[in-house]
């Protein structure tokens, strides 16, 4: 089903983020993460695209399982990143004959070892690009990131917020946004977002806090913040990663029963495949319904 008309017909949209696995024990453990999700009914899972679309056929394979075998709705990460026009259409055609219906269509990240974003020779430079092309010549449903807080390669919020209203515009029909930890952050981007004239539905990515090294490392890559008070307690619990999983979880439930609660149209969950958190934080939210006090949609 296409996830347009999912969050047409459904809200809020629960949803859930995978990344193609390296060994045969990921391989296990993811399907073993998405056998147990299906029991909480998401309204769809996605599955990234490594750098340098290091991780383009078994994106496709993984989507493909998951909806022929697993019965559950899924989308494909698709980037810029290592490939001309035409191999890019060829990737497209692929995911077109596979069945699948929803593509996320980023720039991507620079491939390994590389710190810098040049584009292919013959390809494409932005995300804005891509989203046209998909657009003009498929028909998927094509999903689009957002950013409360401004892109790492961004000059400003007005520039992200004039990217990001090119995007609808090219064909873009949802947005999903990077992690972030204040909820604050996010209602103040949609603002500006709806003022810029952007209407479609743009769904907050949460990511359950479950390592100190690794959030601390993400959010530096992607220049998410963590807020003070939060940052002081995990740093007084960095050296016990269960006390961190704990908090992270819990943090986690109160904000999105926040988000819920102020009208978000569903909550996208990074598990990285980490599933039992995202699964608990699911089931407490499912339990209290903070969407039936929600007073107008954001």
């Amino acid at each position: 089903m296409r996830i347009d008309e999912i969050l047409s017909d459904r809200r809020p949209v629960f949803s859930f983020e995978f990344f193609p696995p390296k060994t045969d024990e990921g391989w296990q453990n993811l399907w073993k993460a998405a056998e147990e999700l299906k029991q909480d009914e998401p309204a769809f899972v996605s599955v990234t695209y490594g750098a340098g679309g290091s991780t383009r056929d078994r994106t496709i394979e993984i989507v493909k399982r998951i909806k022929q075998e697993l019965g559950l709705e899924a989308m494909a990460h698709f980037t810029c990143v290592g490939a001309n026009v035409e191999e890019l259409r060829g990737v497209l055609d692929q995911m077109r004959d596979a069945g699948i219906e929803n593509v996320l269509a980023l720039r991507g990240d620079p491939p390994q070892g590389q710190t810098e974003w040049t584009a292919t020779e013959g390809g494409l430079s932005y995300s804005t690009e891509l989203i046209d092309l998909i657009a003009r010549e498929y028909e998927f449903t094509i999903g689009a990131a957002a950013f409360p807080e401004v892109h790492i390669h961004s000059e400003s919020m007005d520039q992200d917020i004039r990217v990001m209203k090119e995007k609808v515009a090219n064909g873009a029909s949802f947005l999903i946004t990077q992690l972030f930890f204040d909820n604050d952050l996010y209602f103040e981007f949609v603002d500006k977002a709806r003022a810029a004239g952007v209407e479609v539905p743009i769904i907050p990515g949460i990511m359950p806090i479950l390592r100190y090294a690794s959030i601390k490392r993400m959010t530096e890559m992607c220049g998410a913040t963590i807020p003070p008070d939060l940052d002081r307690e995990l740093e007084r619990r960095k050296d016990d990663d269960d006390a961190i999983a704990e908090l992270g979880i819990a943090y986690a439930t109160l904000q999105c029963a926040d988000l819920l609660a102020r009208g978000v149209p569903g909550i996208h969950f990074y598990v990285l495949n980490r599933h039992p958190a995202a699964r608990a934080i699911l089931a407490a939210l499912r339990s209290a319904r903070p969407w039936d006090r929600a007073l107008q949609p954001a």
